[in-house]
């Protein structure tokens, strides 16, 4: 790989975009690895050749965007090219639609959603002059919403439409636009998120607590369960290569049996069927 070629990967302070920067790092691109604090930049330096650059970037930050945007058009100067824009920054908030916290719900459009879009807008500049592509990281979430993970659902179903629209608006270009659909993936999003619905489960009104604590505690055996089964990072920032090498890359690429299943879920059995059989396992007596 030419070292001329760069790719900016938002979250790279931890799983896939960790996995990913290190990944493409050993390929020989110049990786801008986007990252919200400085240890975790001088963690990934330790771990990486000299090619990768930490760049401070909180995808929220409208001022710090347009910092990295310039900081890494400064880095490229004349020769370098920006071939890939890698959204993968996001959070999973979860909850019972009817009690969730409605500024907890604009926190999760706001990373998932507007974030990704306000990077795509600030560096779109910069891919086109590459003659670069876009990869978005999608989730087997935007295909199939469970009960209790309305809210990121809702951001990674938001995250197929407009990335469905833009890849249409930059055809003409011969801008590749693709999306990442990933099943489990053994990442501390895990943790963190368990975390979160810990506390918004704890802040549950009297009558919540009687209307959804026992299918909350099935839930999470679930996820344990799935997570038991998660595949690792590497895989899916091997599917991000893919994607960035391809001559004529896919809209979508499906990562883990889990998203396969739930892809052809949503796509082949009655809605009225999988109801049925979430609210049996969920909401037994």
């Amino acid at each position: 790989m030419d070292d001329k070629c760069a790719v900016v990967i938002t979250g790279a302070s931890s799983g896939i975009g960790r996995a990913c920067s290190l990944f493409l790092d050993q390929r020989g691109y110049r990786v801008f690895a986007g990252v919200r604090t400085f240890s975790a930049a001088e963690k990934l330096k330790t771990e990486a050749s000299s090619r990768l650059a930490p760049i401070m970037l909180d995808i929220t930050d409208t001022a710090q965007i347009r910092r990295a945007v310039q900081e890494i058009k400064t880095k490229l100067g004349i020769s370098g090219r920006l071939v890939g824009l890698i959204n993968n920054a996001g959070i999973i908030l979860s909850g019972p639609l009817e009690f969730f916290p409605l500024e907890r719900l604009r926190e999760q459009l706001h990373v998932n959603v507007i974030g990704p879009i306000a990077i795509t807008q600030a560096f779109l500049p910069l891919i086109r002059d590459g003659k670069g592509r876009i990869i978005n990281m999608g989730s087997a979430s935007g295909l199939f919403a469970p009960p209790f993970l309305g809210p990121y659902a809702a951001s990674k179903f938001a995250m197929e439409a407009w990335t469905d629209a833009l890849r249409r608006e930059l055809r003409p270009e011969g801008i590749p636009v693709s999306l990442i659909e990933s099943g489990a993936i053994e990442t501390p999003i895990w943790d963190k998120s368990q975390a979160i619905a810990n506390f918004l489960e704890s802040e549950l009104p009297d009558h919540g607590k009687t209307l959804y604590a026992n299918a909350l505690a099935i839930g999470r055996k679930q996820i344990e369960n799935l997570r038991r089964r998660a595949a690792s990072p590497l895989v899916v920032a091997k599917v991000i290569h893919k994607a960035l090498i391809s001559h004529n890359p896919k809209p979508r690429y499906l990562v883990g049996m889990d998203a396969h299943a739930q892809a052809f879920i949503s796509r082949w059995v009655p809605a009225r069927l999988v109801d049925d059989v979430i609210a049996k396992l969920l909401f037994r007596d």
